[in-house]
């Protein structure tokens, strides 16, 4: 719970997140929720303020602890473990990488989390399957993942596609899709 709970929090900076809000989205009681906020407010990774009855809870982004949190969430809990698993099990996926800002962020440029996540499918997948699986991994990641799919021979070939180039010349992360889970 602490670790959705944080991932939730540290890679989402810019929201605050009521009591109750947390404790829907996580799946636990607000009661456990609120003992799990006593303990990162005071440690310095959240912070919190009342605003009537309720208590707005968001990440301490101004702290030498927001980053390598941060980092440490979205590697355990972000856009790469989750798509990796969604996509292993997909049939027709021979390679799937994140492209553009999150693999930016992934490969150590600096910048906040991405509104957004670019994932790059390689294959012949079913293209509902395929638009599914990214309808459901928004939802999971609270944030919109936006799946391309290329054939094997288009990845292949050299070419001059704009938007093929475009990938290649940015950071790509290799989604390890033969990992046994």
């Amino acid at each position: 719970m602490q670790g959705e709970l944080l991932a939730l929090v540290l890679l989402h900076p810019e929201r605050e997140y009521t009591i109750t809000e947390l404790a829907a989205e996580i799946g636990v009681s607000p009661t456990a929720v609120l003992r799990e906020v006593d303990r990162l407010t005071g440690g310095g990774i959240l912070t919190d303020r009342k605003v009537g009855r309720s208590r707005l809870v968001k990440a301490r982004t101004d702290t030498p602890l927001y980053r390598p949190l941060s980092d440490l969430m979205s590697v355990s809990f972000g856009p790469m473990p989750l798509l990796t698993e969604a996509l292993a099990k997909l049939d027709g996926v021979r390679q799937a990488y994140i492209y553009g800002s999150w693999a930016a962020r992934y490969s150590g440029e600096p910048g906040p989390p991405p509104a957004d996540v670019d994932v790059l499918v390689v294959g012949d997948p079913d293209p509902d399957a395929l638009f599914d699986l990214a309808e459901d991994a928004s939802r999971r990641l609270r944030r919109e993942v936006n799946a391309h799919r290329v054939s094997v021979e288009a990845w292949e070939a050299r070419t001059d596609d704009p938007f093929l180039t475009s990938v290649r010349e940015r950071p790509l992360v290799r989604l390890n899709l033969d990992l046994e889970t």
